[in-house]
């Protein structure tokens, strides 16, 4: 576990963590579809690039929220994150409209959030 000096970090950093590894990570996956001129081995180097500074927030979240949180809340957390973070970048940077279903599978994303943040026994 990486120290910190204030205990509440360990509960608040893996998800402010999480929210920017998703945002680099998204344009990173997505950013090159607005450069259709790009190469494809310079969209791939640019998005490795990209993905570098994602695995720098990336990992230090998961090390830091560990123990914490457990491995599969840090990844419903993750994967809830994605979702969100995606639902914007669609919005703002690939101008797509959201429909419907986008919202209606974002909702059903609630349960697993749910269910693996109850007490298990």
């Amino acid at each position: 576990m990486i120290p910190l000096p204030a205990p509440w970090l360990a509960w608040v950093l893996p998800p402010l963590l999480l929210i920017g590894s998703n945002v680099l990570m998204t344009f990173a996956w997505y950013g090159h579809l607005k450069r259709p001129h790009w190469s494809l081995g310079l969209a791939i180097v640019a998005s490795w690039g990209i993905a570098f500074f994602e695995y720098c927030l990336a990992v230090p979240a998961n090390r830091i929220g560990f123990g914490t949180y457990t491995a599969q809340q840090l990844k419903v957390m993750q994967e809830v994150i994605t979702m969100a973070v995606f639902a914007a970048f669609a919005v703002w940077f690939l101008k797509e409209q959201l429909t419907w279903n986008y919202l209606a599978a974002a909702i059903c994303l609630v349960a697993p959030v749910v269910f693996i943040f109850l007490p298990g026994r």
